[in-house]
């Protein structure tokens, strides 16, 4: 048995078509009534009658053969009114062609078609039109709808509110609109007016008592966003955004239909600190990955997960997971192919410090590209402990490179950071190494190795969000260690996008570096995201810790920076560095040495680490 949502429209579509019918009824009297000047005497309404039968047999035909009767359009539409209009032209022209055919037996004049198809046009649009009023107007919002603004009244302000209104099951009544252009001052989009500007905003809400606002226009700025973040705090409204549509088309396939206005999240640090995406040449990207066998280390970490979950959208004819941490391996895998059963080939279990096992696996499946992403990454800890990262970040790197050299890799991506320019801890040192090791084989090899370059990557695991995220959940302090210290911050997403142009556009040796836009006040970060909480938490100034940098650079000062043919993407030269060239003893010494008198004590007691490779 149908329900009541399934019989309306069924019941609509056939009254539809009763009053389109009764439309050309009307209209054929109306314009004989005023071809014949009022004169009813004159009128052979046997003849009428006729006409008006053909011309209802005509509009149900093609309305149903043109799908205008099968609900394929939205009421009141655009593409229901073009429909409508090219159906009654049809029935304009064959009600002509039948009088023209027998004027004679029907005694009507020519005309009478060419006068009655405006009447009807218009009938039938002003009922549907009538309709659309109906349904936008009445009030069909629960009580536990909030009363919301959209920012932004153009086509996504639009199609916000048009969803709002036409959604009985919706979170939100559109109150209002908000739109920063003078000339929309007068504005209503499905009934819903523009009240005022971005300037107006703390007013409107109190006005309007909203307790949400949607930013519904395409790439805000951080800066706007900021502003507007500000001018509402204190308001007890909440400000959602729209995520980006390739996201929400995702989403949305997983999802019943009914869900569509949940697609909005709050604002987040992200947001406001404002990164905007490299835009990748696909075409590219494709050419190099789509049917090779590729091979991502550290594919259980942020960084790797991601890469792994972009490479697979190419279509490579394999791609290789590698990672020494299973957990890590088994959420790739669930979130590339929605299960973690760890029981495909494309998972491999491997250490980057096993060089007898790299080999083998390299031997084993050939990988043609290689993305190495593998790394320890925490600048304190290896300042401790340095000989962890000269055998993971160094060792390990060198051992990737030489099983890709032994099977021939025609693309080796080294996924570094900005630590590596003019670098002053353990971290930067290890990863300035792993770039000159990697700039020395792409000279042994003539093939494409190269480095690529960036600054902090946001809400990656034990970077600098989620670590204050988690101090401000457990009620402070927010740990912060210089009240100027500034970074480059990106997404995920995008420093993975930069790794993969980096294997299509790089040269054999270079490291690529992003155009990162301004460095980023970090107490300016802590302040904001505990302002968003609500709480009220201390910042603790701790101080800037043995070899820390006040500020970041993305090229070192013996580097050169030159252009690489894309506005977001630069690259210098690393000098090649021959393995038989690493000292232990004098790369330790080093990070000693830049640590100076007050750093804790280096750990350099293990004495298994070979000077060289």
């Amino acid at each position: 048995m149908s329900g009541d949502g399934e019989r309306k429209p069924l019941l609509w579509l056939w009254s539809q078509a009763i009053l389109d019918s009764l439309a050309w009824a009307v209209a054929l009297f109306l314009a004989v009534l005023l071809r014949y000047e009022l004169d009813i005497g004159l009128i052979n309404f046997v003849g009428l009658a006729v006409l008006i039968g053909v011309a209802v047999a005509t509009q149900l035909i093609a309305g149903w053969y043109m799908a205008l009767y099968r609900g394929r359009y939205t009421f009141g539409s655009i593409h229901e009114a073009r429909v409508l209009i090219a159906v009654t032209l049809i029935v304009g022209v064959v009600t002509s062609v039948f009088l023209s055919l027998f004027i004679n037996e029907l005694h009507i004049a020519r005309s009478v078609a060419i006068i009655a198809f405006p009447f009807a046009a218009l009938s039938m649009a002003a009922v549907r039109y009538a309709k659309r009023l109906y349904v936008e107007g009445k009030p069909i919002f629960g009580e536990e709808a909030q009363r919301t603004l959209i920012y932004g009244a153009g086509f996504l302000g639009n199609s916000l509110v048009t969803r709002m209104v036409q959604d009985p099951e919706s979170p939100y009544v559109p109150v209002g609109l908000i739109d920063d252009d003078a000339s929309k001052k007068r504005l209503r989009l499905s009934s819903v007016g523009v009240l005022g500007g971005g300037r107006e905003l703390p007013e409107i809400i109190k006005r309007t008592k909203s307790t949400v606002v949607v930013l519904a226009v395409a790439h805000l700025s951080a800066k706007r966003i900021r502003e507007i973040s500000d001018s509402v705090s204190g308001l007890g409204v909440k400000v959602l955004v729209l995520p980006p549509l390739q996201e929400m088309l995702s989403s949305n396939t997983n999802r019943d239909h009914k869900g569509g206005l949940t697609d909005f999240r709050e604002i987040d640090v992200a947001d406001l600190i404002g990164r905007t995406p490299v835009e990748t040449q696909v075409e590219e990207i494709a050419g190099y990955i789509r049917g090779k066998r590729v091979l991502v280390t550290g594919a259980g970490g942020s960084i790797g997960s991601e890469l792994c979950r972009q490479l697979h959208g190419f279509d490579p004819a394999e791609l290789m997971m590698l990672d020494r941490d299973e957990s890590g391996l088994q959420q790739t895998q669930l979130s590339i192919v929605g299960h973690g059963l760890l029981q495909d080939a494309n998972i491999v279990l491997a250490d980057i410090r096993d060089a007898e096992s790299l080999n083998e696996i390299f031997a084993q499946r050939r990988p043609e590209v290689v993305f190495h992403a593998a790394a320890l990454k925490h600048a304190p800890l290896l300042q401790m402990y340095p000989k962890e990262g000269w055998k993971t970040n160094v060792l390990g790197s060198l051992n990737v490179l030489q099983a890709a050299r032994s099977v021939d890799v025609e693309t080796f991506v080294n996924v570094s950071t900005d630590k590596a320019a003019s670098p002053t801890t353990a971290l930067g040192h290890s990863k300035r190494a792993a770039e000159k090791l990697t700039a020395w084989m792409a000279g042994e090899t003539g093939k494409r190795y190269v480095s690529v370059r960036f600054g902090n990557v946001i809400g990656s695991r034990g970077s600098m969000l989620p670590l204050f995220t988690d101090q401000i959940n457990n009620g402070g302090p927010v740990t912060v260690t210089h009240p100027e210290v500034t970074r480059f911050f990106m997404t995920i997403p995008e420093a993975c996008q930069l790794v993969i142009q980096a294997g299509a556009i790089g040269h054999g040796g270079d490291v690529l570096i992003l155009d990162m836009g301004e460095p980023v006040r970090i107490m300016d970060v802590a302040e904001r995201m505990i302002a968003m909480s609500g709480r009220d938490i201390k910042i603790k100034i701790t101080g800037l810790r043995p070899s820390e940098k006040l500020h970041e650079q993305l090229t070192g000062e013996d580097e050169v920076q030159d252009p690489d043919g894309h506005k977001k993407i630069s690259h210098t030269q690393a000098r090649p560095l021959n393995p038989a060239e690493l000292d232990l003893e004098l790369w330790l010494q080093r990070c000693r040495d830049e640590a100076g008198d007050d750093a804790p004590s280096i750990d350099d007691s293990d004495g298994d680490v070979a000077a060289g490779a």
